[in-house]
């Protein structure tokens, strides 16, 4: 499991990607746009998102999770293989 803050954890294999949150939006504005208009974004926490995560849910839909951890927090935590709280 990957925690992505606050208390969400999901499971490492439903990932398929990491992204930062600034870079993507500013190369790719409509791929965030459209998630959030197919109601797939889903915020973690209060905080300003830095890193957004796709991801598989079990019924296979892609869903969209903000987190406010950095792609490097995050990457370090799949590296380790193990949940991070």
């Amino acid at each position: 499991y990957l925690h992505i803050g606050a208390s969400v954890v999901i499971p490492e294999q439903d990932v398929l990607g990491i992204f930062d949150l600034d870079n993507t939006t500013s190369s790719h504005p409509e791929l965030l746009a459209q998630a959030q208009q197919a109601g797939q974004v889903i915020p973690v926490g209060e905080d300003l998102p830095k890193s957004f995560l796709l991801c598989r849910d079990k019924g296979g839909k892609v869903k969209v999770y903000l987190s406010q951890l950095s792609t490097a927090t995050l990457l370090k935590r799949m590296e380790l293989g193990s949940l991070t709280i």
